[in-house]
């Protein structure tokens, strides 16, 4: 039954808009206030060197979107970015920090760190190549700096209950 209903909140919530899909928001033109009333507030903000903020909307762990709003310093919307985009996940490379992965992809859906390789891998839930599976972007780091991506598929059960 909870299955039921979350593939039918899926469903409903695909339908709906998004920041990057909003015509109600413009560049130069709309401010932060605006964007806070359509969506909430952020689940995080990061300070930019600019004096501009971006303003961080993640849709994990079940979603498959983290919208990066970027606001300059005098607060009007400069853009909005999918962090959890091909492009911007093409951004994270060997030799990142924690924090340089964060900026770009948003807040993981999980961490698991593996004793014997050393390694702490973070994942997201990201839109699949195809329907009919889920999809991880995973990134490796070790001693606190990426060494690798790599991604996942996550196909449903094929036995019912164990999914919830």
């Amino acid at each position: 039954m909870r299955l039921a209903v979350l593939a039918l909140s899926a469903a409903l919530l695909a339908g709906c808009a998004t920041p990057t899909r909003d015509a109600r928001l413009q560049p130069g033109v709309s401010r932060e206030a605006e964007v806070v009333a359509l969506y909430g507030q952020a689940r995080r903000v990061w300070p930019e060197a600019d004096g501009g903020r971006t303003l961080e909307y993640s849709t994990q762990p079940m979603g498959q979107h983290c919208y990066m709003v970027r606001l300059a310093a005098d607060g009007r919307l400069a853009s909005i970015e999918d962090g959890l985009s091909a492009a911007s996940r093409s951004r994270i490379e060997p030799g990142m920090t924690p924090e340089q992965v964060s900026r770009i992809l948003g807040v993981e859906r999980s961490r698991v760190f593996f004793r014997l390789s050393g390694e702490d891998v973070w994942d997201w839930t990201v839109e699949p190549d195809q329907i009919g599976y889920g999809l991880r972007f995973n990134v490796h780091f070790k001693d606190g700096i990426v060494v690798r991506t790599t991604q996942s598929m996550v196909f449903p059960s094929r036995f019912p209950g164990l999914d919830d």
